[in-house]
């Protein structure tokens, strides 16, 4: 059976909130990251998750270590408190993105090579063509 545990990092980055989604599955760990804007509540954070969570880009699964979820209630409180006076995000987090946005840009620099061939394709035929009409008449 599929393990998937989610989870989500709110914090401030000058000059904005940002929201760091976490999806650990099979041991894998996947992020996508979204920009609030002004300091975003708790019910507008949750109307958020309901509405556009599944319109997420992760970033492509980064192995990562399983944890054992079984805690105290006691300790749990504890760290999610701790939680909440931390600032950032894991390395493993950072990694996820890191890696999702090297992958953006690789897709716009094959785009671009795409479209610049294709330009340069056409103005050869079309040099081509008035050279062609040149020579029509003779």
């Amino acid at each position: 059976m599929d393990n998937v545990r989610g989870g989500l990092t709110v914090y401030f980055e000058e000059p904005f909130w940002v929201g760091i989604f976490e999806r650990f599955c099979d041991g894998k760990l996947s992020v996508a990251k979204i920009t609030f804007g002004a300091e975003p509540k708790d019910y507008e954070i949750q109307a958020f998750i309901l509405k556009y969570y599944y319109r997420l880009r992760f970033s492509p699964a980064v192995a990562a270590a399983a944890k054992e979820l079984k805690k105290n209630p006691k300790r749990m409180q504890r760290e999610a408190r701790k939680q909440l006076k931390d600032t950032g995000i894991g390395t493993k987090s950072q990694q996820a993105l890191k890696l999702q946005q090297e992958q953006g840009k690789q897709e716009r620099k094959q785009k671009s090579r795409e479209q610049k061939l294709a330009e340069a394709e056409r103005m050869f035929e079309l040099k081509q063509q008035k050279k062609r009409e040149k020579h029509r008449g003779h």
